[in-house]
């Protein structure tokens, strides 16, 4: 633990992410891409609006749901490691866990792979990861792009700077497309266990272990039980298997949610103007508390940047909620009962253990 004396707060913005201007500027975007929307129904009708984890075409009476995300930084610390055969697991769970909030089955995805330089270990440590990550979902790969990119991926000296991202495909009959739409008052909100950090905060989780402590990246922390690399490199969850078994059971499912950017705050990606009281949260895994303690970041902005411990949530009918959680222990996924829903046109999330309440994106310490 380092033993230089407390420094200022750290938080997202000042470690180079600005995510206010990231939602004005999404805004300018979704504008724009809506224009390119066909008109009434019929093969090619977009089934959704913008803003949920994925989004339904309608393929002539087929829902096919779609959806893209990369790794973002994480794929620094893979760089920092020299170890990438496990960076693909983040790619296929990023798409496939989206893609499940829709409540789609995956099928299939496609990747993409910008290159520093084209070195054949590199790639074959990438698609090892893939295929694992494939395997976990149960999905295929069936293409990709790779980008030799010199001029903009640079400035690892060993050539290997990389960038990873992916497009997952899946099908939901259009009937049972789930958004949130029946969310009810005492609905319970169920909270899956994360990996740990998962594939969103690294930008801030590494400006303060190597720019403001100057960490190795092998540094040994005895919370962690393992190096700091280690831990942060873990793959995300993957939680295809115990949700599509719970779909399959026909359990009354209101809600899916990818514990993403922004925390709880993703609850409210639902139809229903609804907002949730979080009455117990499990036990904060310790790569948090030290991004925490070492940063001295807030606990507003550790619940807005980070899963905190909860990779995924399921909203689900109160007779429902044990049988939910017995089905994901089952699947070797601790599962937690987290707090439930209510009427709220301000789309709030109250963190009753923190005493905060989030609204618009943002967490703030509650009066």
């Amino acid at each position: 633990m380092s033993s230089t004396p407390p420094q200022p707060p750290v938080a997202y913005r000042t470690a180079g992410v600005d995510t206010d201007r990231e939602e004005i500027a999404l805004q300018r975007l979704t504008r724009q891409v809506r224009q390119t929307w066909p008109v009434g129904g019929g093969v090619g009708a977009v089934k959704l609006d913008l803003g949920y984890f994925a989004n339904v075409i309608d393929l002539g009476g087929i829902g096919l749901a779609i959806s893209t995300d990369g790794v973002g930084t994480k794929a620094l610390v893979a760089q920092m490691m020299h170890k990438y055969d496990t960076i693909g697991i983040d790619c296929v769970a990023m798409n496939v866990n989206d893609l499940l909030c829709v409540g789609a089955t995956p099928i299939s995805m496609v990747d993409y792979i910008a290159l520093q330089e084209p070195h054949p270990d590199l790639l074959e440590a990438l698609a090892q990861g893939l295929c694992e990550g494939a395997s976990s979902a149960n999905i295929s790969i069936t293409g990709g792009e790779i980008a030799q990119m010199r001029d903009i991926i640079k400035g690892q000296r060993d050539g290997y700077g990389f960038d990873l991202a992916g497009t997952a495909v899946g099908t939901v009959p259009l009937d049972k497309i789930i958004v949130g739409q029946d969310i009810q008052a005492g609905d319970v909100v169920i909270g899956v266990a994360s990996n740990g950090i998962h594939s969103n905060g690294l930008t801030l989780a590494r400006h303060v272990f190597f720019e403001r402590h100057q960490y190795a990246i092998d540094a040994a922390f005895p919370t962690l039980g393992c190096t700091l690399g280690a831990e942060l490199l873990k793959p995300t969850h993957i939680y295809v298997r115990e949700v599509l078994d719970i779909l399959q059971q026909g359990l009354p499912v209101k809600a899916l949610s990818h514990i993403t950017s922004d925390g709880l705050l993703n609850l409210t990606r639902v139809a229903a103007a609804v907002g949730y009281v979080i009455e117990d949260l499990p036990p904060t895994p310790p790569i948090f508390s030290l991004i925490q303690q070492l940063g001295n970041v807030s606990d507003a902005e550790m619940f807005q940047v980070y899963n905190m411990g909860i990779g995924f949530c399921l909203v689900v009918q109160a007779s429902a909620a044990e049988r939910v959680r017995a089905m994901l222990q089952a699947h070797g996924k601790p599962a937690y009962t987290l707090g439930y829903a209510v009427q709220d046109e301000r789309r709030r999330v109250t963190l009753k253990p923190r005493g905060l309440y989030g609204e618009n994106n943002r967490f703030f310490k509650a009066d």
